[in-house]
């Protein structure tokens, strides 16, 4: 079993290479046919927003077998954008709410983004500020490579309350590296999938320049 890798391909080709309930979460955040193609520079000495691409990435939904694999290789899921797949994902009384908190009636952005999850626990809440000009840590922003990148503390928000130290934790479409990096912060052994190789490039570096913690609780 890969542990800790970046890999530079289709997810739904690797997942098929995967024995049953072989990963122990899967946390991702498919893309949801959102439209955006650009690519931007604005803001970036601000650590606000750098280089989008102008790639097919969200023009469509995935399809019916990346899910199906994803829980046939999966003890436990955590899948973003839940109001997107409402076909393909089954009743669950778990669902996680990111509430982003900064709330102005002429924005445009979700204030809130839902996951599924497969967990039997109630409904829980995480509040993190995360907007394209205001983050809840003002003094250290997070630079946004992704139009739907989520938050690193939403992350290990998830992996600390739906996983255990060097769990094995895949992300299917791993865009801007959000889940490798939270895992490395939180003691959890990762497998990132992504095919975008501009993609792939930044989740080298900022695993690269990302330090685990001394200990792992």
């Amino acid at each position: 079993m890969d542990r800790n890798k970046i890999i530079h391909w289709d997810s739904l080709e690797y997942m098929k290479s995967l024995p049953d309930k072989s990963i122990d979460l899967v946390l991702t955040d498919p893309p949801y046919w959102i439209s955006i193609k650009w690519k931007v520079w604005w803001w970036s000495k601000r650590g606000l927003v750098k280089d989008f691409w102008n790639t097919d990435w969200d023009l469509q939904i995935p399809e019916i077998e990346y899910f199906d694999e994803i829980k046939r290789i999966s003890k436990n899921q955590i899948i973003w954008g839940w109001n997107y797949f409402l076909e393909y994902l089954e009743n669950t009384s778990c669902f996680l709410y990111w509430d982003k908190r900064e709330w102005l009636p002429e924005r445009t952005f979700a204030d809130w983004e839902i996951a599924w999850t497969n967990f039997t626990s109630p409904i829980r809440i995480f509040r993190h500020n995360w907007d394209w000009f205001i983050q809840e840590n003002m003094k250290r922003k997070e630079i946004k490579h992704h139009p739907t990148q989520k938050p690193k503390e939403l992350f290990k928000w998830c992996l600390e309350n739906y996983s255990k130290p060097w769990d094995i934790i895949l992300d299917c479409f791993a865009w801007s590296w959000t889940t490798a990096v939270a895992c490395i912060e939180t003691g959890r052994d990762y497998i990132v999938i992504e095919k975008e190789q501009n993609y792939v490039d930044i989740i080298k570096k900022r695993v690269k320049n990302t330090t685990p913690p001394l200990f792992v609780i």
